[in-house]
């Protein structure tokens, strides 16, 4: 007796399925590949692109199952595409010279001012030397100066409502610089570390939201001016960027020369946001980028409570010139 003969339209919806799947990723990784953030829903899909393996690992699944070949080919192209940009970008060399100074640098995103308190507690326990707070609005900042003058006296701030309000706390005297424009406070400092200038400066860009993709890209190539108008001198840039590696946006900032500590401590990958999440899912969008006169020894991601991001410790050394 003859085998039964597999009908085609048996093997359709698998195929259909499969073939939705594969443009959904195929359009996102064509923008990665062309260094363009594209338009929306690309940018949000973009900040979890190595999350992308999933549904194409699920298509896969369903090519072999439904014996469509093209499908397992056009799956095995993007598995390649998407195993080379999920790793590292950017420069991870480390300066070897004198070491001038060694510091703790802490940002966090305190969501609308809510986890005021948590970040307050972390702070008293970490003991950082800089501290870069996104989303302080007025009750935040007023709560920090209140409990935490004693220990850092010198501050910058941009006053303001809701997501607006930041504030860099420090040890090290403060002299105040120009902000960054945007929708969200950005304060800038020069900060004498030990005899040294370091500029410092916040970022908090707004979010690529649908039909505010173009704000975010504008604010965030702001923050890639300021990084390449800083020449030699030592920067620190951090803050909730709302944009990962993955994002074309972020990586221009990158080519300024600025290194991500994160990267340079080797915790690239790990999520900061939403920290409902993570580390099992997320992105990697708070960041602490650095001068080439840094080094950066560790990177870890904290949980807060009362906040959707996680808060990221650095610790970094300034180094001189051989």
């Amino acid at each position: 007796m003859s085998s039964p003969v597999e009908r085609p339209g048996r093997r359709k919806p698998g195929m259909w399925l499969a073939s939705a799947l594969f443009i959904v990723v195929s359009v996102v990784m064509g923008c990665r590949l062309a260094d363009v953030d594209g338009i929306t829903p690309v940018p949000q899909f973009l900040a979890f692109l190595p999350w992308l393996l999933a549904p194409t690992a699920a298509g896969l699944a369903l090519s072999l199952l439904s014996r469509w070949w093209p499908g397992v080919v056009w799956s095995v192209v993007l598995l390649g595409l998407l195993a080379w940009f999920i790793e590292p970008y950017g420069k991870n060399t480390q300066p070897d010279g004198p070491v001038l100074a060694s510091l703790r640098v802490l940002t966090s995103n305190v969501e609308f001012g809510q986890a005021t308190g948590a970040l307050i507690d972390t702070v008293r326990r970490e003991r950082p030397d800089l501290v870069f707070v996104q989303e302080c609005e007025y009750t935040c900042e007023a709560e920090l100066r209140r409990t935490l003058g004693g220990d850092y006296p010198h501050r910058q701030t941009v006053p303001g409502g809701g997501s607006a309000g930041s504030v860099i706390l420090s040890r090290f005297p403060l002299t105040a610089a120009d902000p960054v424009p945007g929708t969200m406070g950005m304060p800038g400092a020069v900060a004498e570390v030990r005899g040294h200038a370091v500029r410092l400066q916040l970022a908090h860009p707004m979010p690529p939201l649908p039909g505010q993709v173009d704000v975010w890209r504008r604010e965030l190539g702001a923050l890639r001016d300021f990084a390449a108008a800083q020449g030699s001198g030592p920067t620190v840039l951090a803050g909730d960027f709302n944009a990962s590696q993955d994002h074309a946006a972020f990586r221009r900032i990158l080519d300024t020369g600025l290194r991500d500590a994160a990267r340079l401590a080797g915790a690239d990958r790990a999520p900061s946001w939403p920290a409902r999440t993570s580390p099992t899912l997320g992105a990697q969008i708070d960041h602490v980028l650095l001068s080439p006169d840094f080094s950066a020894s560790t990177a870890r991601f904290l949980d807060l409570a009362d906040t959707d991001h996680r808060a990221l410790l650095v610790e970094i050394t300034l180094h001189g010139g051989e």
